[in-house]
């Protein structure tokens, strides 16, 4: 008998090819759309540049994966997860945010959802196997499966999977891991699917492009504050919200100087202050070791040892030449050489061997010459 495989169908490109290279392969192959956010519901309106849309997204993307489902002579059905989305990726969101901290909704939603929810309603259901048309390899062994990056470098999506399960990641095929964008998109039109042109999805994970300081305030009120210039110790603006601004970032913050433009290196969340600093006292933002906790390790076995490797401590960042060190099961210290600008905590740090992602984990605290950018910013106040 064939494997049956449940295919997360999003009415984009992507996904609508790896159902055809699942139909080439010879599985049995049936289709589900995931509804995973309410936008009246969610109170998501602030930001949401669709709100007075007759048809929202999330609808339209629906009805376009029934048109691939039909072309494709598949079955489609639907499915939602918006309680799962809510309570498992936003309220981490949300909480991570009110810290201070840059979480990623997109690994959180794969790691709940996608590979999660999604795949406990297709085992019950009877399917061998889950697919999605991330841009991921996967090498199913006898005794383990090893995530590899995807054949396109400028599309590889493993950063997004770093914390699925292994138990998951045994279920689960990657039917577009081996093709490059410019394939896809060809097979696609060689087929005749409407979807072929269509343009690739941006935004938050499930939620699509918001004004994101807008989006945030929906459920993180504004409170305005004071930018503090870290070398001066001067007033040099006012922020909308502390919690609103990530580490390095440089734009959108109203200030300038004749130093060069401003950008954030470090937010004290109760005194509501916002740290910045001129492009060129840029040894604010370096670090050269940090400490990632809740490391979900893909390997068979993590290594007793120091291991020499490589990170990512965001996406499409270029590899970074690390060593790592488990400090008990699930936490890491990460020795950074060279140094690495704007390693930011509640960001991801995700771990590769060559073309095998090893995992990744939540950065919790960066240091440079052995002291946390905290006690770096506190010494900086008091001096």
């Amino acid at each position: 008998m064939k494997e049956k495989v449940l295919l997360g169908l999003s009415g984009g490109v992507d996904s609508a090819v790896a159902a055809i290279e699942l139909k080439k392969a010879g599985y049995d192959v049936t289709c589900a759309f995931m509804r995973n956010w309410d936008a009246l519901a969610n109170n998501d309106i602030l930001g949401n540049p669709t709100i007075g849309d007759e048809v929202c997204p999330q609808e339209a993307d629906y009805m376009d994966a029934l048109e691939v489902a039909k072309k494709l002579d598949l079955e489609c059905l639907r499915v939602d997860f918006v309680k799962e989305y809510w309570d498992h990726v936003f309220v981490s969101f949300l909480d991570e945010y009110k810290k201070g901290r840059t979480p990623n909704p997109d690994i959180l939603c794969n790691k709940y959802v996608k590979f999660d929810a999604f795949l406990k309603y297709a085992q019950d259901l009877g399917f061998d196997y889950v697919a999605t048309g991330h841009y991921a390899r996967v090498e199913h062994g006898k005794n383990e499966s090893l995530l590899l990056r995807g054949s396109d470098s400028n599309k590889d999506q493993t950063y997004f999977l770093c914390q699925i399960s292994k138990e998951a990641l045994r279920k689960t095929l990657f039917p577009i891991g081996h093709l490059l964008k410019p394939q896809v998109r060809q097979i696609a039109l060689d087929v005749g699917l409407g979807v072929a042109k269509k343009k690739d999805s941006t935004g938050i994970c499930f939620i699509g492009e918001r004004n994101f300081r807008e989006f945030l305030k929906n459920y993180l009120p504004a409170k305005e504050g004071d930018i503090v210039d870290i070398n001066t110790l001067k007033k040099v603006g006012r922020h909308q919200g502390v919690l609103y601004y990530t580490i390095g970032q440089r734009r959108g913050m109203g200030i300038g100087g004749d130093h060069g433009p401003y950008f954030v290196v470090g937010k004290d969340v109760e005194a509501n202050i916002l740290y910045v600093s001129c492009e060129n006292d840029s040894e604010w933002l370096l670090s050269d070791s940090c400490i990632v906790s809740g490391v979900n390790w893909l390997m068979h076995e993590k290594p007793a040892h120091e291991m020499i490797c490589t990170a990512k401590f965001r996406y499409r960042q270029k590899d970074n030449d690390v060593k790592i060190r488990f400090i008990d099961e699930n936490n890491v210290f990460v020795t950074i050489d060279p140094t690495v600008s704007a390693v930011t905590p509640g960001q991801e740090a995700v771990f590769y061997q060559g073309e095998i992602c090893l995992g990744g984990g939540v950065i919790e605290d960066v240091f440079y010459h052995g002291k946390s950018l905290d006690e770096r910013i506190r010494e900086g106040v008091k001096r």
